[in-house]
């Protein structure tokens, strides 16, 4: 069971994506992907910040000295929040210009884990990719849109999506390589978005255009699902002091003619949960 959802910031993203907690600073990151800003949201204070960004991207995760790594479309830039200076660090995928970064993930070893996607959502450009010791390294390719990846408790498996075709993919994983693609799941009341996991590892992964947040076990099977009051949910993410609280990010993307009737896409919500999720890891640099 979960409580109620709530609204904590109404900051209207166009694609709001890519929640994060960071502990240090006990605050929320996010993004909103086309209205090419990054997002800080302290709950403690309820105070809210926002930084312009030199073009759409995807995710902004935080690293083992302070600043973070952020998904821009063309390279990972390292981003200091004192300053609000963007830096390109790593160039991603200059033989595919029609392509943006989108989702990312940290992994136990402080690998940074992300995907690319065609911007215009019409070609399977998009690929699965592993930054490590200041490597790039492909692992897969062939995806519409992609979201994840993540990882399961015990590191053994890595979950990524294909949006466009509402499916998620596993992998067994081991020492950053991958192997045994298979189907884990599909989400038919909407689109496969962001995922996380909590401690027991149950896949949560946002249902875009599907009214809220699916609810996986281990073994693929659909357990539930946390109900949203707007039907674009992109991602959730376990925050707080225990990491029982479940921020979701939410867009307007594709649905300004229903923004009358939910005046709230685009908002940041919060939901309590009963399972912690698992802490964020840091990217090593």
């Amino acid at each position: 069971m979960s409580a109620p959802v709530e609204l904590v910031w109404d900051v209207q993203a166009e694609l709001g994506e890519g929640p994060v907690w960071d502990a240090a600073r006990e605050a929320i990151w996010f993004v909103d992907i086309k209205g090419r800003k990054l997002h800080r949201y302290t709950p403690r204070t309820d105070a809210k910040a926002s930084w312009d960004t030199p073009d759409q991207t995807g995710f902004a995760l935080p690293t083992v000295d302070g600043a973070l790594i952020c998904g821009v479309r063309g390279g990972l830039h390292r981003f200091e929040p004192e300053s609000g200076v963007f830096t390109l660090i790593q160039p991603v995928e200059g033989d595919r210009p029609q392509n943006r970064l989108n989702d990312g993930f940290v992994a136990a070893d402080g690998a940074l884990w992300f995907g690319t996607m065609d911007d215009s959502e019409e070609q399977k450009s998009g690929a699965l990719y592993r930054w490590a010791g200041g490597v790039l390294t492909r692992h897969d390719d062939g995806y519409g849109v992609t979201n994840g990846p993540c990882l399961s408790p015990d590191g053994a498996t890595l979950y990524h999506h294909d949006t466009l075709e509402r499916t998620i993919y596993a992998f067994d994983h081991a020492d950053g390589a991958l192997s045994n693609k298979r189907r884990f799941g599909v989400t038919e009341d909407g689109y496969a978005d962001g995922p996380s996991m909590d401690a027991e590892g149950v896949l949560h992964v946002g249902l875009f255009n599907g009214w809220g947040v699916a609810r996986f076990s281990p073994a693929g099977e659909r357990i539930g699902k946390i109900e949203a009051p707007v039907q674009t949910v992109t991602k959730a993410a376990f925050g707080g002091p225990d990491l029982r609280d479940l921020y979701l990010t939410t867009a307007w993307l594709g649905n300004a003619d229903k923004r009358a009737s939910q005046p709230t896409l685009g908002g940041l919500f919060r939901v309590r949960v009963e399972t912690p999720g698992l802490p964020q890891n840091l990217i090593a640099l």
